[in-house]
């Protein structure tokens, strides 16, 4: 991508980001202390783009330079997922490892005991494809039949087994549930 083909990408994305967050030009000179009339002429190409301003528009729009620059191309936009098993369950990545929300597929074996339960910061949710879960939430066991979906606060004690016969879950949580996930 060409200098110029860049810079009219990041011209359109801070107007089109400072637009969706529903800021006037004021509004965003104000969070950024530079004039709206310097951001009009970045946004239309008058003025030349650098870091000194780069930096603060992308942080008072809440974002990354990164944000700014990324040039995916459609090849980008599927995920491939392989199999990583351990644990008596079988897992797939369905996200990238850079997203907010880390989502997988997971495919549960039954257990003979009960498994442990763990404790975390985060919201978990999870759609059960085939199978029933027993979910372990505290004192409570519940089962999660398919078809349906269960979301909990994960600061409780919480644990999955398939019910009986293998079960498959399609699950969502934050990154810091990635991190508890990922030891278990």
């Amino acid at each position: 991508m060409t200098t110029g083909n860049v810079e009219t990408v990041v011209r359109t994305r801070l107007r089109a980001l400072r637009q969706s967050l529903g800021l006037s030009l004021d509004d965003l000179a104000e969070r950024t202390a530079i004039s709206a009339s310097t951001i009009s002429r970045i946004e239309t190409g008058k003025r030349s783009i650098s870091l000194d301003v780069l930096v603060p528009l992308a942080s008072g729009l809440q974002i990354d330079l990164d944000t700014l620059f990324e040039t995916s191309h459609d090849d980008d936009v599927v995920i491939r997922p392989t199999p990583q098993h351990g644990m008596g369950h079988t897992v797939w990545l369905l996200s990238r490892p850079t997203s907010n929300a880390i989502m997988l597929r997971m495919h549960l074996k039954p257990e003979r005991k009960r498994p442990e339960q763990r404790v975390h910061p985060g919201h978990d949710w999870f759609y059960v494809l085939n199978g029933a879960v027993r979910l372990y939430l505290g004192d409570r066991e519940i089962v999660v039949e398919q078809g349906e979906a269960a979301e909990f606060a994960t600061m409780s004690p919480h644990a999955l087994a398939a019910d009986g016969a293998p079960a498959e879950v399609m699950m969502v949580f934050s990154r810091e549930g990635q991190r508890a996930h990922s030891q278990t």
